[in-house]
C-alpha cells in the first residue's frame, strides 16, 4: 500500500516555515506559493502534459519550499521585451532577478520521469511566453488590449539566453532533488475518488459523471490551496472530501449513515478538508484585489515591495546577498550543491 500515500511533513517543518522565509508574513507565503502553482499548471497545459504529471510537479514545488526558503532562487521571470535585443541581455545580466524559475526546474524534473518527457527547449519557450506581456498569466498590471496580436518579441529567446536558463535549471533542478532526498513519490487521490465514487454506486445514477467532475475539479483546485493539503493529508482523505464536495453541490444522495469511515477518514478531518478545498475561491479573490493582477503572475519585485510596504524590509533569499552583490550564479549554485552533499556524508 505504499504507492498510495505520501509523505508527509511534520507539524514541526509547518511550524518552522515562518522562521525559514523570515521575513515573509504567512499570507506574502501563500501568494507566492499560489501564483507560482498556477504557473506550473498553466506550463503543463501549454506543454500538453497529462494533469497527473503537472499536479504531482506542485506538491513537489511545495515540498521543496518545506525545506528551502521561498526566496532561495527567484520564483518568477523578469524580462524587458520592449528593450532592443542587443540591450535585453544587459539588463538581464544587471538588473533582473533571473530568467526562469524554480516551477519550471521542477516541472522539467517531473516530466522527466514520466512517460511524457519534454525537452529543455520546450520548457525554455513556454516559460517564456508565460511570463510575457501577451500571455495569460502576464504580470503586467496595466490593462491589456485582448484584440492586439502577440508580439513574438517578448518571448523570443536567443541563443545565448536559452542556454543560460538551460544551466541555471539543471542547477537548479540538482538543487531540488537534493533537498528532497531524490524521494519524487507523489500519490495522487484523483484515481482513490473515482474507485470511491463507484463503491458509493454514484455512477448508476445520471448524476454520476457530472459528480466525478466536481470530484477531479476539487482535487485539482486543492493543488493551490494555501493549507498546503496535499502536504498534510494523505490521499484517501482528499479523494473523500473532494468526492462529499462534489455529490453535496450536485444533489446526489449519499448514504445516510458515516460512509467516509469506510475509506479510514475521521470526521473532523473530513470537516478540516472540507472547509479547507471550499476556501481557495474566496482566497483567489483576494490574492488578485490584493496585488491589482487579474490574471497574472506575482514578480520578485513586486514581493519586495510589499515587504517594504508592510514595514519588513527587504528579502534575498533567506539571508542571501543583493542580487549586485551575488557571486556567479553558476558557481553559487554548484558551491550550495556540493555543501548539501558534503553535509549527507558526513
Amino acid at each position: 500500500m505504499a504507492h498510495l500515500t505520501n509523505p508527509l511533513v511534520s507539524p514541526s517543518q509547518l511550524f518552522a516555515l515562518s522562521a525559514l522565509n523570515s521575513p515573509l508574513p504567512p499570507d506574502l507565503q501563500a501568494s507566492i506559493r499560489y501564483y507560482t502553482a498556477r504557473l506550473t499548471q498553466a506550463a503543463g497545459l501549454l506543454l500538453r502534459l497529462p494533469q497527473d504529471i503537472t499536479a504531482q510537479a506542485n506538491v513537489l514545488l511545495f515540498r521543496y519550499w518545506v525545506v528551502d526558503p521561498l526566496m532561495q532562487w527567484e520564483f518568477s521571470v523578469r524580462i524587458f521585451p520592449h528593450l532592443p535585443q542587443a540591450w535585453r541581455w544587459v539588463y538581464f545580466e544587471e538588473i533582473t532577478d533571473s530568467y526562469q524559475d524554480v516551477s519550471a526546474a521542477v516541472l522539467y524534473s517531473t516530466a522527466k520521469i514520466s512517460a511524457s518527457p519534454r525537452s529543455l527547449r520546450s520548457i525554455t519557450n513556454v516559460y517564456a511566453y508565460l511570463l510575457s506581456p501577451h500571455s495569460q498569466l502576464s504580470y503586467e498590471i496595466e490593462k491589456k488590449d485582448e484584440t492586439a496580436a502577440p508580439d513574438p518579441e517578448s518571448y523570443y529567446l536567443s541563443e545565448r539566453e536559452y542556454i543560460t536558463f538551460r544551466n541555471r535549471l539543471l542547477n537548479i533542478e540538482g538543487q531540488v532533488l537534493n533537498a528532497l532526498g531524490f524521494n519524487t513519490h507523489v500519490a495522487l487521490p484523483h484515481a482513490l475518488a473515482v474507485t470511491y465514487l463507484q463503491t458509493l454506486g454514484a455512477f448508476s445514477t445520471s448524476k454520476g459523471k457530472q459528480v466525478a467532475k466536481r470530484t477531479v475539479e476539487y482535487l485539482n483546485t486543492a493543488l493551490l490551496s494555501p493549507q498546503m493539503l496535499y502536504l498534510t493529508t494523505q490521499p484517501n482523505a482528499l479523494a473523500t472530501a473532494a468526492v462529499y464536495l462534489a455529490a453535496r453541490e450536485e444533489g446526489l444522495k449519499m448514504p445516510e449513515v458515516e460512509w467516509w469511515e469506510v475509506f479510514d477518514v475521521e470526521r473532523e478531518e473530513l470537516g478540516f478538508l472540507v472547509v479547507g478545498m471550499g476556501s481557495l475561491e474566496p482566497f483567489a479573490r483576494k490574492e488578485m484585489e490584493r496585488w491589482g493582477v487579474e490574471k497574472g503572475m506575482i514578480s520578485r519585485e513586486m514581493v519586495r515591495s510589499e515587504l517594504e510596504r508592510l514595514g519588513l524590509g527587504n528579502v534575498n533569499g533567506g539571508g542571501s546577498k543583493s542580487l549586485m552583490e551575488e557571486e556567479d550564479e553558476e558557481t553559487q549554485m554548484s558551491r550550495l550543491l556540493d555543501e548539501k552533499v558534503a553535509a549527507v556524508e558526513t
